[in-house]
């Protein structure tokens, strides 16, 4: 069967496109699948490299901090004695902890002007922002105490981060639990009933205490939601 030139046109420029289509989706194809192949090798291997590194530098990120704290702070347990935190018996730490310049006093301190202590550079440092253990990475820090707490109770969540741990002393942090006072209701006095209020215990502490929408907001606060590094 002989074609028309016309017809020989449309017949060619036809098996033209599909053989082109053929070929991109031969690539496409090819392409789709390397990346299937490569995806979780690189991630995985990118976040093992991650956590390696932070784990390796822990303890220099936690000698630093450690070391910023001495300098600037009196952090030695010095309880007051028959003084105690409301709701429990844990002591109030007493005396000032701030630590001042060699050779200065408060007394000293009080009789310069501002303008003579920033001359001489003798600002107490322990009034300066106090900068996170690791402020690149950042991200919130639990004490062991409250993390063994989330766990007892959740089960599944651990709170535990494998780069930092929490860098104050406990014999400076308040009472754990802290008590809870709602100032609409001060005559119920501690709401928390001494415990660590979460998912699993909010609803019999306060269902019968806040309205629907107080009910609501507080189930938010405790739910825990997925997060992610931006790293």
């Amino acid at each position: 069967m002989r074609l028309s030139c016309c017809s020989r046109f449309w017949v060619l420029t036809g098996l033209a496109v599909a053989a082109a289509t053929l070929a991109v989706w031969g690539l496409v194809a090819a392409n789709s699948s390397a990346r299937e192949d490569d995806k979780p090798k690189k991630e995985e291997d990118g976040f093992a490299a991650v956590m390696a590194r932070w784990k390796a530098e822990k303890p220099k990120i936690a000698k630093k901090q450690n070391d910023l704290l001495e300098k600037r702070y009196d952090l030695d347990n010095k309880p007051v004695k028959n003084v105690t935190m409301n709701g429990g018996d844990k002591p109030v730490q007493g005396g000032v902890r701030v630590k001042l310049p060699d050779g200065t006093t408060w007394a000293k301190l009080a009789a310069m002007t501002p303008e003579q202590i920033k001359d001489k550079d003798l600002f107490p440092a322990g009034f300066l922002p106090l900068p996170h253990p690791n402020h690149a990475e950042g991200g919130m820090l639990f004490p062991k105490f409250h993390i063994d707490e989330v766990l007892r109770q959740e089960k599944s969540r651990d709170l535990t981060r494998f780069d930092l741990d929490f860098d104050l002393p406990d014999h400076l942090l308040p009472k754990f639990p802290p008590p809870i006072y709602l100032t609409t209701r001060p005559d119920l006095g501690d709401v928390s009933k001494g415990k660590l209020i979460t998912i699993d215990n909010f609803d019999e502490l306060f269902a019968k205490i806040l309205n629907q929408k107080q009910h609501e907001g507080l189930r938010l606060l405790v739910t825990p939601f997925a997060q992610h590094s931006s790293t």
